[in-house]
């Protein structure tokens, strides 16, 4: 029984298979050929999506002491976030206003697994901007806290807690993942390009070429 059953869907396989391959033949080849560029294309932007993932997280926890400013956050020369700030007047005791201000910002940012540069700037109206830069490792599928304090008087940025394992690992595959993303960005832009320029040029031509004996056929002989 399992014996027959096995031939049976053998059978149908290889007839399926032929009936794929003759309808492939009747598919011109310049078809097959845009076909396959498409393919590869598709192929090689999925690549590019799966290396340029961001599988990390940079926690920015900023205190400060402005009543208005506008924080900025490159990550590797690219901006990550760009947002203003806002602060209160300080009270003592919870009740006395003071001449001093504070406020915070919590800001999750997502980023690539690997080593970083991380630049912040604070851009505040009533006094002159600020800022700092510091390098970080981050592992895979984790969170880092930036501890960033923004005085009138400095800027100080530190990392909470300790650094992660494996950093030349990690900063191998950001190192690859960033200038390997970017190639196959480019070779996938390129075909696409190349594909859409083609179908433009020749799609006309095709379709005038396929309704011509079509006219013919219903004018019939004059």
């Amino acid at each position: 029984m399992i014996r027959q059953y096995v031939d049976h869907f053998y059978a149908n396989a290889v007839g399926l298979w032929q009936q794929a391959r003759q309808a492939a033949t009747r598919v011109p080849i310049m078809a097959r050929v845009v076909l396959g560029l498409f393919l590869v294309a598709a192929v090689l932007l999925a690549a590019y999506t799966g290396l340029t993932a961001k599988d990390s997280s940079l926690h920015l926890k900023l205190q400060h002491s402005f009543h208005n400013a506008q924080v900025s956050v490159w990550v590797d020369g690219d901006l990550a976030y760009s947002g203003a700030i806002a602060g209160s007047p300080k009270k003592r005791f919870g009740i006395l206003p003071t001449d001093s201000v504070q406020g915070t910002l919590s800001q999750i940012i997502p980023v690539r697994s690997g080593q970083h540069t991380v630049r912040l700037r604070i851009a505040s109206d009533d006094a002159a901007s600020q800022d700092d830069t510091i390098s970080g490792d981050f592992a895979r599928n984790s969170e880092r806290d930036l501890m960033v304090s923004a005085q009138r008087s400095g800027l100080l940025l530190s990392w909470q807690g300790s650094g992660s394992a494996g950093t030349e690992t990690y900063s191998s595959f950001a190192w690859l993942s960033r200038y390997a993303g970017s190639l196959l960005l480019t070779v996938g832009g390129s075909m696409i390009s190349a594909l859409t320029g083609f179908a433009i040029k020749e799609l006309p031509g095709r379709l005038r070429s396929t309704s011509d004996p079509a006219s013919k056929t219903e004018l019939g002989p004059q």
